[in-house]
């Protein structure tokens, strides 16, 4: 299951909704939009290879 391998459901907060409000319009995907100000506001690192997520400021691996 998720807690088996170390992960944790992340839950959408009001802070997260605010800094989705603020972003810039880059990136089309209303999910991959809803993961970028996840990691803007709780400083998290994403996981991706999508060019468009990488031109927001967060911290990519891949």
């Amino acid at each position: 299951m998720i807690e088996d391998n170390g992960f944790e459901i992340l839950p959408i907060t009001f802070e997260h909704a605010i800094e989705l409000s603020t972003l810039e319009f880059v990136h089309r995907d209303p999910f991959d939009r809803l993961l970028i100000a996840q990691c803007k506001s709780d400083d998290l690192v994403i996981v991706t290879k999508d060019n468009n997520i990488k031109r927001y400021s967060i911290k990519t691996i891949w």
